[in-house]
């Protein structure tokens, strides 16, 4: 068995909040690799991750359930997952 790789965008619930201080907030719940941001429109940014963990611990339910908890997160979509 070997490592996924994980991509999600994170949609903000707000312009308002605070991106870095968002991925500081996941990356204490699922460390975070990488991160960039990706303009949606009208103002509001959202923060792109991508997290990696072992494949035998499952599917992606429990880290976008986890993620969606966070305060001024308004929805967590995963975009891809990929074997390393």
């Amino acid at each position: 068995m070997g490592d996924v790789a994980i991509s999600l965008k994170v949609t903000p619930e707000g312009t308002e909040v605070n991106l870095e201080d968002l991925k500081d907030r996941i990356d204490k719940v699922f460390p975070v690799e990488d991160s960039q941001t990706e303009k949606i429109g009208f103002g509001l940014t959202a923060l792109k991750i991508l997290i990696v963990r072992d494949e035998e611990k499952g599917g992606t339910d429990d880290i976008e359930n986890r993620v969606e908890e966070i305060e001024d997160v308004a929805s967590v979509v995963v975009e891809n997952v990929s074997l390393l």
